[in-house]
């Protein structure tokens, strides 16, 4: 594969993944972290994909910890899980239209049997990404507390990148009025 069209298979697939996660932020999936996947590939090629990646994983990883740190939130997160995989599997049996169904015939499952199999990865990815929070954050508050030290220190750091650029800007308005 030449570099022109690796550069271009990872931008495609960057923006895909960064889009994705996007949508998931209000659809069933992982939305920050498919947005962090796709930031780190697009940070290959872009320095500002490369400042907001740190920032969207920590917030991430802050969303995986608050997702377990009480049992209610495990167990209602099982479940979610385990919705998304038994969705899945009603997607992909098929089932004919029921009696009730209000609308058209059309509209009972759309989408076949692709709909349940990526259900089924978002059910098997939630659980996975669910054990991984357990592990790392349930019952650690140093965990959490590190966690959130990092996301401080981030944002100071973004706030600080914030004012360089907005004082180059004005340092380059001033050049300009100046030049005239």
């Amino acid at each position: 594969m030449t570099g022109t069209a690796k550069r271009l298979l990872l931008e495609v697939l960057g923006w895909i993944l960064l889009l994705a996660g996007i949508a998931a932020m209000v659809l069933p999936g992982p939305g920050l972290l498919l947005m962090a996947a796709g930031l780190a590939v697009l940070s290959q090629q872009y320095t500002w994909a490369e400042r907001l990646l740190d920032p969207v994983m920590l917030r991430a990883l802050r969303g995986a910890a608050e997702g377990v740190e009480t049992w209610p939130r495990v167990v209602l997160s099982t479940l979610a899980g385990l919705g998304l995989g038994a969705f899945g599997v009603l997607w992909i049996i098929g089932p004919d239209v029921p009696s009730w169904w209000p609308i058209g015939d059309k509209w009972w499952l759309f989408g076949g049997v692709w709909t349940g199999v990526t259900l089924l990865f978002s059910c098997v990815l939630a659980l996975a990404l669910l054990v991984y929070a357990f592990r790392r954050f349930h019952g650690k508050p140093e965990a959490v507390a590190a966690l959130e030290g990092k996301i401080g220190e981030a944002d100071v750091e973004a706030h600080e990148e914030r004012e360089r650029l907005r004082q180059k800007v004005e340092e380059r308005r001033h050049h300009d009025k100046g030049e005239r």
